[in-house]
């Protein structure tokens, strides 16, 4: 079967990557009640993701948030997809963060009962193949509150 084009697509994902990012902000809004991370770079080398928060995590809370990654990729949740209409999006999905050109379909991602994303970018088939998640720092913006992580995924 050939794969449904939706949008246009500019890049590229490394899929690995790309599915740990939807992990990472599954845990950051679990673990601190925040957004999704609205400033990704996601590559095959390192990784950043900028989460605002209410203070600033200390090393426990970084070590958790490492841990956590860690336990979902060894958990190998399926990856699959759905597709709906804008009208039929989960009340956990946001409109308002869909791209202005988005089709009236949209493709939604899911990995496992942990979350669901619209998306149309490119995943792994299973959260194990994503390989290890490594914490390689953080940073702390205190007068914005925003709190960068820096990763890369070893397979």
């Amino acid at each position: 079967m050939d794969e449904l084009i939706l949008n246009p697509h500019n890049k590229e994902e490394f899929p690995p990557a790309h599915t740990a990012e939807h992990l990472l902000n599954q845990t950051m809004v679990r673990l601190f009640g925040c957004e999704r991370s609205r400033n990704a770079h996601i590559e095959r080398k390192k990784s950043k993701m900028t989460f605002i928060v209410d203070h600033k995590p200390d090393k426990k809370e970084e070590k958790l948030i490492a841990e956590r990654m860690n336990e979902l990729i060894a958990d190998d949740l399926p990856v699959t997809y759905e597709y709906v209409t804008r009208d039929q999006l989960p009340d956990e999905i946001s409109a308002d963060r869909l791209p202005d050109d988005a089709s009236d379909t949209i493709r939604l991602v899911r990995i496992g009962d942990y979350d669901v994303c619209p998306c149309i970018g490119k995943h792994v088939r299973s959260t194990s193949q994503i390989g290890r998640f490594e914490l390689l720092g953080t940073n702390w913006d205190e007068l914005a509150h925003s709190f960068r992580i820096r990763f890369k995924v070893v397979q």
